[in-house]
């Protein structure tokens, strides 16, 4: 039986992201004869404000664990933003903190109504399957980093229960190693009885489970970003991004609690 909070949850997601869609089609139209300084404003702007919808409809409080970076940056001084990957919810938690763009599985890109939204703010669509597909992604993240841009990644590749960070894929920092960007490792930690966890199930069931969920209070923490140099060795800074996203997801454990 559809309980009222669900209705409520689906029908909310539906109108959010229908609502808001236009609405910054129209923004961003407005700014396509400036710079693209100016269109990446207005794109995390409306970003930011449909995460933090999104997070107040499913009722996601997210305590910030540490200091947020300064969001003014040089330009070509990009930031990749890593981090371990728990429930759908953590797009919502990363995009209402920094902004910028995710690095996405490629079937979201042919979703209804969540694809259209997500092609439209330049989301990366990546097909693990295809190494093609994955020297296509590498290229346009290093191309993105060196504009400036924030780029989010769950470098984990898929979602995993527990605070155990799983080994790092590493072509993000790659890309991050080629454009001397920023790095900047986060962690997420919910309740172990929250309905967060997307595990060995679809992706339809997960967000139905999260529909029914009770007010969830969330951390995450966030560490010190460092610069990957062309002089750096990816392996190194991957390794080196894992070693500190495992240290916060500790500590966001422990402000977390059980």
């Amino acid at each position: 039986m559809v309980t009222p909070r669900q209705l409520a949850r689906a029908s909310g997601l539906v109108g959010l992201t229908g609502g808001m869609l236009p609405l910054f089609l129209a923004h961003a139209a407005a700014t396509k004869h400036t710079n693209a300084l100016a269109f990446t404003s207005v794109r995390d702007l409306w970003v930011k404000r449909w995460a933090q919808a999104l997070l107040r409809l499913f009722a996601v409080e997210v305590v910030i664990d540490g200091v947020l970076p300064s969001e003014t940056r040089e330009p070509g001084c990009g930031r990749l933003v890593v981090s371990n990957h728990r429930s759908a919810l953590d797009i919502g938690v990363v995009l209402s903190t920094f902004g910028g763009l995710m690095v996405s599985r490629a079937d979201l890109a042919t979703w209804p109504l969540v694809g259209a939204a997500a092609r439209a703010v330049g989301t990366i669509f990546v097909d693990r399957s295809s190494a093609r597909s994955g020297a296509t992604t590498l290229r346009v993240i290093q191309k993105h980093l060196g504009t400036g841009d924030v780029v989010h990644v769950f470098p984990e590749g898929t979602t995993f229960d527990g605070d155990e960070v799983r080994p790092f894929h590493g072509g993000a920092f790659v890309s991050a190693v080629r454009a001397q960007a920023s790095v900047l490792p986060v962690a997420v930690c919910y309740p172990k009885s929250s309905e967060a966890a997307f595990v060995n199930e679809s992706f339809s069931r997960h967000v139905g489970r999260l529909t029914r969920s009770e007010p969830t209070r969330m951390v995450l923490s966030v560490g010190t970003p460092f610069v990957a140099r062309t002089s750096d060795r990816a392996t190194d800074v991957t390794q080196r991004a894992h070693r500190e996203v495992q240290a916060l997801a500790e500590r966001a454990r422990q402000r977390c609690g059980p």
